[in-house]
């Protein structure tokens, strides 16, 4: 299996709403949207941290982020454009911004195909939403990340009906 490391960036806006978009997996591009943070794959010479950088202009349009730490990490396996399942090693990395409106100016051609929002959501949307949102947990867990408790090691996300823990 083709392992896919990832910058997945928790981006936070002064109100302490976070960045998200809607789409859908490229393996499934007519399945189910589900809401996502923004982010993508680290690109050969590329660091986690540069990937989060690059991809919050790419996605955003936002030239202002300064990025944190990784908060949480998670492992997936899902099918790619291919037909073949990749291991997705997803890293969730804290950035602030001064916020604004979001952009999609900066999005490759398989974004405008497989994603059909872009918004800021608060705490209190993610927690009364009935829409699919992944990670599962980030209404459980965003409340420490938006008070700034972040541990030294990034949380290991578990699979669906598991429990979370540090790593």
């Amino acid at each position: 299996m083709r392992e896919r490391p990832t910058a997945r960036v928790l981006l936070l806006d002064p109100a302490g709403r976070i960045a998200m978009m809607k789409g859908r997996i490229p393996g499934d591009p007519e399945g189910p949207s589900f809401w996502f943070t923004i982010g993508g794959g680290v690109e050969p010479g590329e660091t986690v941290a540069e990937a989060a950088a690059r991809e919050i202009v790419e996605e955003t349009g936002l030239l202002d982020a300064v990025l944190g730490a990784v908060a949480w990490y998670r492992e997936a396996v899902l099918v790619g454009e291919d037909g073949e399942p990749w291991l997705f090693q997803e890293h969730y990395v804290v950035a602030h911004t001064r916020g604004g409106e979001l952009s999609r100016a900066g999005w490759a051609e398989h974004e405008h195909r497989l994603v059909d929002d872009l918004r800021w959501w608060t705490l209190g949307e993610l927690r009364l939403t009935d829409e699919a949102v992944f990670p599962e947990m980030i209404a459980a867990l965003l409340p420490d990340v938006l008070t700034g408790i972040i541990g030294p090691e990034p949380i290991v996300l578990a699979p669906p009906g598991q429990t979370s823990r540090r790593a």
